[in-house]
């Protein structure tokens, strides 16, 4: 039994995996639209995917050790294993159970080999024949061709041949490999399709003509099949002599690396599936055997080919912020107060248009911003470009290492270094996670500095999707603060003060412990003491140890944690005062809010960072504080009440760790934080 000074802590693998049971469950719900419940479905698999991608191997490595302490063993991957074999059973059987004959009735078929007529098949035959087969090339094994390389995520054919090849041989194990530019779903035209819209995928169009591929020899057992490689770049900063270079090796071999999954079609044998996991050199616990596509991502697809409205949500139009007014200069309104901006209820488009005044405005000197994730095709960049082009001085820390956006912030990178732009790396060791961007203007003879500063990505399409909190301001302590920790990315010199600004890998968790402590101990002395945190995961166990201290001494913590948690929520005796609840809903909740108060002192934070041990001590991070009372007292109500009030899309931690679906005590009292939002902000005049 655990005391209270040391309580048992969730573990992290298995909590991620608890967290995508509930993005499934969004899946099952009918009151979500069909094709959204279809696209749960994927999202689930694409979460899987890094999972396997990041976390797998750590376990994995570590077969043959039994400890039962050790965070990464034999034990740990076989019970990481179960959860995740339970999952993709519940994932495969929801595909087939429930969303496919529902869609059926809806007129939309994803027809297989047995299902389809005369008419189709002889279409699908010609399709495969036009756009398939030019692109396969089957590779018999043997001495001179040996198994070859499976790329990462890919998908593949084995097949076990009978007869002789042309060369009077019996190699009997055939490989085919699927070019990742065919589509994998395609829609059949309407004059085969009837009344319903009919597709197939490209894996069923395979399969029905396996033996065109291998004539005068006898296709016996065959499967689909898919291999997960760890992805994590394994670059040594220190040694590099240039970091862009080195990562443009390693990704060249991220498609190639150490094997942690195996899915194969549930109909596969034992002799193949024995055979691939051989050559991956897999234990048996790796292999899924799925009852449909191995693939269910690239379902995606099929939604994108399906032009029903009411099956998806409707259409959401972010306002432009409430606190400006479109059309007028944005350094005139910031002069006049803060900024909130409340993603994705109002437009990123606020923030776009702020720094096209800056590229666009004489007065304007330099321009200074972090760049994490912005996508292939950036509106973003391009400004940032412009503003090189008509002189002004623009230092861009562009974070390469940003785990599967490398390739796009290298090219980035090396486009605004093309033609002027201040581009630095950060720190070596260190991912530069920080979302900030800083305006330096010349006004009445002066330097004066704009901040815009966010816990979301500059990225136009998530900023579509993610909620996410940002502040436009020219306080001159927070934009000295911003100058000084742009300085130290680029120079690499200590910084001696920061007036506002929390920064990592430094002080942040130092500072974060300082005031839950605060707290704690106001409330030993008699005060009442009140914490709520909102982010994405929770896993610094230093930092869970002080929450669960701070419950233990009479403070209420309310925990709004969408994904990974290791704080187990109201143990008798541990964290009796925690509860911790994850919110799932139409928009992925990305924004990190920390509410402190004490008595009738309240303190709110925003920040980049997630209370996990990575933004803590091996990335730049940032917190900081805001400061107007108004803007606080809506960050509240808006971000903090209204999702502890959420009874539809919310999720509460049970003491013995699983999660419940929240429930109104009244059935006409429903309330969606989400829902609310958008209600609240589409009226706006």
């Amino acid at each position: 039994m655990a005391t209270s000074a040391q309580p048992l802590m969730i573990d992290r693998d298995e909590s991620t995996l608890a967290f995508n049971a509930r993005v499934l469950d969004m899946a099952r719900r009918e009151d979500i639209p069909l094709l959204e419940r279809l696209r749960y479905l994927c999202i689930v698999s694409s979460n899987l995917d890094e999972f396997f991608e990041v976390r797998v191997a750590l376990h994995l490595h570590q077969i043959g050790n039994t400890s039962e302490l050790a965070p990464y063993s034999q034990l740990s991957f076989e019970r990481i294993s179960r959860a995740a074999h339970l999952l993709v059973d519940q994932q495969y059987r929801l595909f087939n159970e429930e969303l496919m004959p529902v869609l059926k009735k809806q007129g939309l078929q994803l027809i297989t080999h047995d299902e389809r007529n005369t008419a189709q098949h002889k279409w699908v035959k010609q399709y495969f024949d036009r756009e398939v087969r030019p692109l396969l090339t089957p590779v018999s094994l043997d001495p001179a061709h040996p198994f070859p390389m499976v790329a990462n995520k890919s998908l593949n054919f084995i097949v076990r041949l009978t007869g002789k090849d042309a060369f009077g041989r019996e190699n009997d194990i055939a490989i085919v490999k699927v070019p990742r530019s065919l589509p994998r779903v395609i829609r059949l035209p309407a004059s085969v399709s009837g009344k319903a819209i009919c597709m197939v995928s490209l894996s069923s169009v395979i399969r029905s003509h396996l033996t065109d591929l291998f004539p005068d020899r006898v296709v016996g057992q065959f499967s689909q099949f898919r291999v997960t490689r760890d992805s994590e770049l394994l670059v040594d900063e220190e040694d590099a002599k240039n970091l862009r270079t080195a990562l443009r090796h390693g990704l060249e071999h991220r498609q190639f690396g150490v094997p942690v999954r195996l899915e194969v079609s549930s109909e596969c044998s034992e002799y193949l599936s024995h055979f691939l996991l051989q050559q991956f050199k897999l234990p048996d616990a790796a292999l899924y055997r799925v009852a449909g596509p191995v693939n269910l991502v690239r379902l995606n697809q099929m939604i994108d080919l399906i032009n029903m409205p009411q099956l998806v949500f409707p259409a959401h139009q972010a306002c432009y912020p409430r606190q400006l007014q479109e059309g007028e200069s944005l350094f005139k309104q910031i002069r006049k107060n803060d900024i909130l901006i409340h993603q994705p209820f109002e437009s990123f488009s606020s923030v776009l248009d702020f720094l096209k005044e800056a590229v666009n405005d004489p007065k304007v000197l330099a321009i200074k911003q972090t760049i994490y994730r912005t996508g292939s095709d950036s509106a973003l960049m391009d400004l940032l470009r412009e503003a090189v082009l008509r002189g002004k001085e623009v230092t861009a820390v562009v974070e390469i290492k940003a785990r599967f956006d490398e390739e796009a912030n290298i090219n980035w990178a090396e486009r605004l270094e093309s033609i002027g732009a201040q581009v630095v790396y950060g720190v070596v060791g260190l991912k530069t996670h920080a979302k900030m961007m800083l305006v330096t203007r010349r006004e009445a003879g002066k330097l004066v500095r704009y901040a815009h500063l966010s816990t979301g990505n500059y990225n136009v399409r998530t900023a579509r999707l993610y909620t996410d909190i940002s502040v436009l301001t020219m306080n001159p302590e927070i934009t000295a603060d911003m100058e000084q920790v742009f300085t130290q990315l680029a120079s690499q010199t200590r910084i001696s003060h920061l007036n506002h600004l929390w920064l990592a890998p430094f002080k942040l968790q130092e500072q974060l412990i300082d005031m839950v402590d605060k707290i704690s101990k106001a409330c030993a002395q008699g005060k009442p003491g009140r914490i709520i945190l909102k982010m994405n995961s929770l896993t610094d166990e230093k930092l869970a140890r002080h929450l669960v201290q701070a419950g233990q001494r009479g403070v209420d913590i309310d925990l709004i944690v969408r994904g990974a948690c290791i704080l187990p929520a109201q143990v008798p005796g541990f964290t009796d005062r925690i509860k911790v609840r994850s919110i799932i809903g139409r928009f992925l909740e990305h924004s990190r809010i920390f509410y402190f108060r004490s008595g009738d002192k309240e303190d709110l934070y925003l920040s980049s960072a997630d209370w996990m041990n990575r933004n803590m001590m091996r990335r730049i991070e940032v917190a900081w504080p805001v400061l107007d009372p108004d803007l606080r007292q809506r960050i509240v109500d808006e971000c903090l009440v209204a999702y502890l009030h959420d009874n539809t899309d919310a999720w509460v931690l049970q003491v013995d760790g699983s999660y419940q679906r929240a429930r109104s005590p009244v059935a006409s009292r429903s309330l969606r934080a989400q829902t609310e939002l958008m209600k609240r902000y589409s009226r706006k005049a």
